[in-house]
């Protein structure tokens, strides 16, 4: 595919449209977010994490567009990175963040605290120069919000239980575990696209079957977290043995 994308010169029209159809592609991403805002006011939640789950497809696959069309030396003077992070900001973080706080998932009265929080946390997270390391992970919790919500929506779980959670995972981004990118992980990387696929797929279905989930359902798409975390932890361990001791 990469052949096909360098039959024309860098500045050629064909590979500039194809380059701008890819950014355009991942701005599509504020539009879904938007979409999912308007449905959170109305009390669509369902149709919230629809929007959402629209979101992170295109977030999925437009980065193995942009390296197949090659968007930073045909367009170098627009930053796709930047307009990754700005939908990613709205879509991972703002949009879960005003979910939690309109589904009265919380405590009365601390349900901005916990929004504050997730905002405030992954903001830091969002601009730190090392959020995601050279070998492909990220550095502290990566703003899962939208993760978060869906299970904190799905398992019912008592308020005070999910304001607890919050402000764990608003810590954790500050504690620099190596979290897995699942679509560009060095380790078990098929394995990873595979799961990382099905655990997709059971998250939709989860919201199809609500609130009825099966609970074989929930106990499979947990088996994935396990997975992602226990992943996340031995790629932390393994890289801190090989990583070279300061000398005396």
């Amino acid at each position: 595919m990469l052949k096909r994308a360098d039959r024309w010169p860098t500045d050629s029209f064909p590979r500039r449209a194809t380059a701008w159809a890819v950014h355009l592609m991942t701005a599509t991403g504020a539009v879904w977010g938007l979409l999912a805002i308007l449905a959170v006011f109305s009390e669509h939640w369902i149709e919230s994490f629809a929007w959402l789950a629209v979101a992170v497809l295109v977030d999925g696959i437009d980065g193995t567009f942009a390296r197949w069309a090659r968007v930073k030396e045909v367009l170098p003077h627009f930053d796709g990175a930047l307009l990754d992070n700005l939908i990613d900001y709205q879509n991972y973080v703002i949009v879960p963040a005003l979910f939690l706080y309109r589904a009265a998932l919380l405590p009365a009265g601390w349900g901005i605290v916990a929004a504050c929080s997730i905002a405030l946390s992954s903001a830091y997270q969002f601009c730190h120069v090392e959020a995601k390391t050279p070998d492909h992970h990220f550095r502290g919790f990566p703003s899962y919000w939208n993760v978060v919500a869906l299970y904190l929506f799905v398992f019912d779980w008592p308020q005070w239980a999910n304001l607890v959670a919050i402000g764990i995972l608003a810590v954790l981004v500050f504690v620099p575990i190596k979290y897995v990118y699942p679509t560009r992980t060095k380790r078990l990387p098929r394995l990873t696209l595979v799961l990382t696929t099905l655990w997709g797929m059971a998250a939709l279905a989860m919201l199809v079957t609500y609130p009825a989930v099966p609970q074989w359902l929930l106990i499979g798409s947990l088996a994935y977290v396990a997975y992602y975390l226990g992943l996340s932890f031995y790629n932390t361990w393994a890289d801190s043995i090989r990583a070279p001791r300061p000398a005396l």
